[in-house]
């Protein structure tokens, strides 16, 4: 397997747990968030440089320079690939953007270091293909909100109930399909890991854990917990490679019905943080429709409404978190009249939330399309779901549109104008987002890549139907791994 050129991927991990203990040393709260603001970026900078030097050695997958961590805990604690490219450059970003765009009114309050120290984490988890690195870093992840309820002496139970509900069984199933050695995996095992994927990822009926989280936890905090999809990434590495296709569609099943039920519920609700929480929760459930298809274009499309997602709900989180930092805690069952005082975050809104249900010329629109044809092509039936999920999305986003912003003559001693700060967070979204939707190839052909050879490295990948033609996703075959 070929090196990177640089040690980027060790110092992307690394740098954010160094700033962690630099922000944590620091009393002044100002100085703390103009640090945590530097190493963010600076994570960023050479997690965007990880990917352009992968993407210079036209392979499938590499190692990084040092490979110091390597003796220590496998030959894939630390790898990049087609896959886990972009995720970790996106990861970087949000995590970038929220420090960015928390107001100095709020920096006392958001817990940085919390944020650093979960953002190491992350990278960790999306280089790692070590598939006990994998659950270990699951695990360790859920310290980081469970110590903010603590210190917020919020309720932690229901979360830790749910933290252990999928920890224990994604080790219990690994290692009984370790155990049972060469040969098909054990059924129970591979229940095990799919009932993990699913409670991690919040899916009907185990998904009451998300909605506390968001209710008891900061804005902040419970966006890098949920956005980046963690469980998502779980059922990539851990549980297609093993699943058979009969399982995998009861997954698929659960997953239908929770984006079609977080839809219906997003429509109800009263409250702007339990309506993301359930618009959100309806996306990433519809990119687990597309891991269960397994063949190219249902998971290319699952693949790309990943990255869509991210980007679109991350800014649309960020801009439900700028309106309450002005006006607390926002109710839907009124209206609210803030257009004439924000326009730009008012825009920015509808923007990422029609994002993220694909509307044409966004960053989302080519996801949507290919995972529903790619259900389309194996369920009829399922494709009607998928697009009556993204319609009620659409309906639950305009909704909250007029609710927030329309409606009324809002009134305020001081100005809720966007800060400077806010408005650099907007542009680079918009741009990430409208760019994506007019140029959309690199971004596919990545996916498709990344799809197929998934799906070859399944038991059953070379007799999968049906496949993707190239042509149609203006795709190059997919490069293969080269020896160093």
């Amino acid at each position: 397997m070929l090196e990177l050129h640089l040690p980027w991927l060790e110092l992307t991990i690394v740098t954010p747990l160094i700033g962690a203990a630099v922000v944590q040393l620091t009393r002044d709260p100002g100085a703390a968030w103009r640090r945590g603001l530097t190493v963010t970026g600076l994570t960023l900078l050479m997690a965007l440089g990880a990917w352009e030097d992968f993407q210079t050695l036209h392979v499938f997958e590499a190692h990084d320079h040092w490979d110091i961590i390597t003796p220590l805990l496998g030959s894939e604690a630390v790898v990049i690939d087609e896959l886990s490219a972009p995720l970790l450059p996106l990861a970087a970003l949000l995590h970038f953007l929220i420090t960015l765009a928390t107001p100095r009114t709020m920096t006392a309050r958001f817990p940085l270091v919390g944020a650093l120290v979960s953002e190491t984490l992350l990278l960790a988890l999306l280089a790692c293909r070590e598939p006990w690195g994998i659950i270990a870093l699951l695990g360790l992840m859920t310290l980081p909100p469970l110590l903010e309820l603590k210190g917020k002496r919020q309720s932690t139970r229901v979360f830790l109930f749910h933290s252990l509900l999928f920890i224990i069984p994604l080790a219990a199933g690994w290692a009984m399909i370790e155990a049972a050695g060469e040969g098909d995996p054990p059924s129970a095992a591979v229940l095990m890991l799919i009932a993990a994927v699913l409670v991690r990822s919040g899916s009907v009926p185990v998904h009451c854990w998300m909605t506390d989280l968001f209710e008891r936890a900061s804005f902040g905090t419970a966006l890098l917990y949920v956005t980046p999809m963690a469980g998502a990434y779980a059922a990539v590495r851990l549980a297609l490679p093993v699943a058979p296709d009969t399982i995998l569609h009861w997954l698929g099943l659960v997953a239908l019905i929770t984006a079609v039920y977080a839809a219906c519920m997003a429509l109800v609700q009263k409250e702007a943080r339990r309506f993301f929480c359930y618009l959100f929760l309806s996306h990433s459930s519809l990119v687990l429709v597309g891991l269960e298809m397994a063949n190219p274009l249902g998971l290319t499309g699952g693949l790309c409404v990943w990255l869509s997602v991210g980007i679109s709900l991350a800014g649309f989180g960020l801009t439900l978190r700028a309106l309450e930092s002005r006006t607390g805690r926002l109710s839907l069952a009124d209206y609210h009249g803030l257009y004439p005082h924000m326009p730009m975050l008012a825009v920015f809104f509808l923007l990422t939330g029609l994002a993220s249900i694909g509307f044409p010329g966004t960053v989302g629109f080519i996801g949507a399309e290919l995972l529903m044809e790619g259900v389309i092509d194996v369920y009829p039936l399922i494709g009607v779901a998928v697009a009556l999920a993204a319609a009620l999305n659409g309906i639950a986003v305009l909704h909250a549109y007029f609710r927030l912003f329309t409606g009324a003559e809002h009134t305020a001693s001081i100005s809720p104008a966007s800060l400077p700060n806010e408005r650099i967070a907007v542009w680079i979204l918009s741009a990430l987002i409208i760019g994506g939707g007019l140029w959309p190839q690199t971004g596919v052909k990545s996916r498709h890549h990344a799809a197929v050879e998934i799906i070859a490295r399944r038991p059953d990948g070379a007799s999968l139907s049906p496949t993707v033609d190239n042509h149609e996703l203006n795709a190059v075959p997919p490069p293969q791994p080269a020896e160093h």
